[in-house]
């Protein structure tokens, strides 16, 4: 019988290692469904706060944070493609893609995890931003997202138009950094866990059977 598990994922939607954790996580818990049964909940993280509207070019903000040589820079962003594209998820940067404030689309989550379409709401904006290139923090992408996910526009341009949970978001994300979550993705399982970084789907397998065995042990 499969073991239950209860899994934070927290993550950015500016994060592309966090798109490619998830779609690994997801290819893992179809793997181990024999033994692992879980639910997933997405926990804000922004590795960003003070990005300004209208964000900023995304290969120049990150070559110079990083302090990559442009060849580094190249590379390290085509390693990136080929893992994503590993396991089903299409990211495609160019000149002028841009990284943007995620506030808002972290508000507009906690409110889909109400609605019960929190996992499709995260995979639509983490396509929204890596592979359309769209401006995820504009009001009226996001409604599209979340109208794409399944959810009912009006119902979302009314919570962007308000701060409704914007305090529950600030309290999560201080919560989990309180708990230790300095970078993203980071996997919390049965808040004792903790997976961290966009792993290739046989580690989160493993992980996953071995800790759905010791918490089976454990009962």
């Amino acid at each position: 019988m499969a073991q239950q598990l209860h899994i934070d994922f927290v993550s950015d939607v500016a994060c592309p290692w966090c798109a490619v954790g998830l779609f690994s996580l997801e290819e893992a818990l179809r793997r181990s469904a024999d033994a692992v049964d879980a639910d997933i909940h997405f926990q804000p993280f922004e590795l960003n706060p003070a990005m300004p509207a209208g964000g900023v070019n995304h290969d120049e903000y990150l070559s110079g944070k990083l302090g990559m040589s442009p060849q580094q820079f190249a590379a390290s962003g085509n390693m990136l493609r080929e893992r994503a594209a590993g396991v089903g998820f299409t990211i495609e940067f160019n000149p002028r893609s841009r990284i943007y404030n995620t506030f808002d689309a972290h508000r507009l989550l906690h409110w889909a995890g109400t609605q019960g379409r929190q996992r499709e709401l995260k995979r639509a904006l983490f396509k929204a931003n890596f592979t359309d290139n769209r401006d995820v923090s504009d009001p009226g992408v996001l409604a599209d997202v979340a109208d794409s996910a399944g959810l009912d526009r009006v119902a979302a341009r009314a919570v962007l138009a308000s701060d409704q949970y914007a305090r529950e978001v600030r309290e999560a994300e201080q919560l989990w950094i309180s708990r230790g979550i300095s970078g993203v993705p980071g996997i919390v399982i049965n808040a004792k866990w903790l997976i961290s970084g966009g792993q290739p789907p046989e580690i989160f397998e493993q992980a996953l059977r071995q800790i759905a065995a010791e918490v089976q042990s454990d009962n």
